[in-house]
């Protein structure tokens, strides 16, 4: 491909990715992934040229473009070279016309970024919410350990007990120590949310919102196999994932609850008041994952984040109903939203005055209204805001 051609299929691919944000559809990185099986003529350099292009486009549009022609040219605002290549070659944009207007740049459309000052984040803390995040991954202790692992790189140690963190783009689902379970994939700050809920071997725990199972892992690694997990979504492909993974991570007491939405009560009966413990990894508006899913910003409206809110508050309702007098529920969302994180879990307390919140405390991050809150900016991780209510 030229680099015209780069150009124009970034703006075809903007315009896919616009687009699904508009109604909520498939992501940008599945968006790509399609695209380029479409065009198995493009070479690893091109997809990697254009994929650079198109997430660097989207990091600097605040709010949703008109068009992925808009949205390149604001990336042209910035790398005033790009607009050489608007030259109308046969596969390269169209010339450029009196009529172009480059889409506005920002970090988020305004009345997000206010709802984040709002919930105490600045406004440089919000624009580390868009760099680029770094490959952390997670030593499986079911299978091996951090001092003793072999992997192709070393990686940078963390101060999670088993954290590593590798350069992006490190291949490590390539390495056998990957295929064979010894590691996982996982952020930092998901890490050390892991660490703060203090599972314990022999316990029974709920993961009321598993999903592919990241967090149901590691707590099945920090209760040593033993006890009963249960991990529950009302997401069947989502689950579905768990299975294969809990496998290959030499995974031994995790059953798997697929669950109806407005539901979860009737198929979790014979759990009730049974749990030592409730995770609520709650769907959120994911602002705290920008990094990884720099388009996600686009997608949100107030109406959206207020329908999250109700779900959780839901959730959170179902955790109590499954946990047992003197147990615990840990309640986290990938967000620095206080709607999805410091209000709802002070709306819980007022709801059940017999809880009481319990102290965190982790080597980063900080207290944060009744729960404790990740970043970015201070942390080198996602966004998120955990807290842990125990019952009176």
């Amino acid at each position: 491909m030229t680099p015209a051609a780069r150009v124009q299929a970034a703006i075809e691919l903007l315009d896919q990715i616009i687009d699904a944000a508009k109604r909520e559809g498939a992501p940008a990185d599945r968006l790509i992934s399609g695209y380029f099986r479409e065009r198995r003529y493009a070479g690893s350099k091109d997809r990697r040229a254009v994929r650079d292009l198109v997430y660097q486009a989207i990091r600097i549009c605040g709010e949703i473009p008109a068009s992925g022609r808009a949205a390149m040219l604001a990336l042209a605002q910035q790398d005033p070279a790009l607009l050489d290549l608007f030259d109308g070659s046969r596969h390269g944009p169209a010339i450029l016309k009196d009529s172009d207007t480059p889409a506005q740049q920002g970090v988020a459309p305004q009345w997000l970024c206010d709802r984040l000052i709002a919930s105490g984040v600045s406004e440089d803390r919000i624009a580390a919410l868009l760099g680029r995040a770094a490959l952390d991954c997670r030593v499986n202790t079911l299978k091996s350990d951090r001092a003793s692992i072999d992997l192709p790189e070393a990686g940078e140690h963390l101060a999670s007990p088993e954290g590593l963190r590798f350069p992006q783009g490190t291949q490590v689902e390539q390495w056998p120590a990957y295929r064979e379970g010894l590691i996982e994939v996982q952020d930092h700050g998901s890490q050390w949310v892991c660490n703060a809920l203090k599972a314990q071997a022999g316990e029974t725990v709920i993961d009321l919102c598993a999903g592919a199972g990241g967090k149901t892992l590691a707590l099945a690694a920090a209760m040593e196999n033993q006890g009963r997990l249960i991990a529950t979504d009302s997401d069947r492909s989502r689950l579905a994932r768990l299975g294969p993974r809990a496998e290959r991570a030499g995974v031994t007491n995790c059953e798997t609850r697929l669950l109806n939405p407005k539901q979860e009560v009737e198929a979790l009966t014979d759990l009730k008041g049974q749990a030592d413990l409730v995770l609520v990894d709650a769907p959120c508006s994911g602002v705290g994952t920008w990094r990884r899913k720099p388009e996600a910003n686009w997608r949100l409206t107030p109406e959206r984040l207020d329908r999250f809110a109700l779900l959780q508050d839901h959730l959170l309702d179902v955790a109590v109903y499954c946990t047992k007098p003197g147990g615990r529920i840990a309640f986290v969302t990938c967000s620095l939203l206080d709607g999805e994180g410091a209000e709802r879990i002070d709306q819980f307390f007022q709801r059940n005055p017999n809880w009481n919140a319990e102290a965190i405390s982790l080597p980063i991050g900080r207290t944060h209204g009744q729960g404790y809150r990740l970043e970015p900016f201070h942390d080198g991780t996602d966004g998120f805001f955990v807290a842990i209510a125990r019952s009176g």
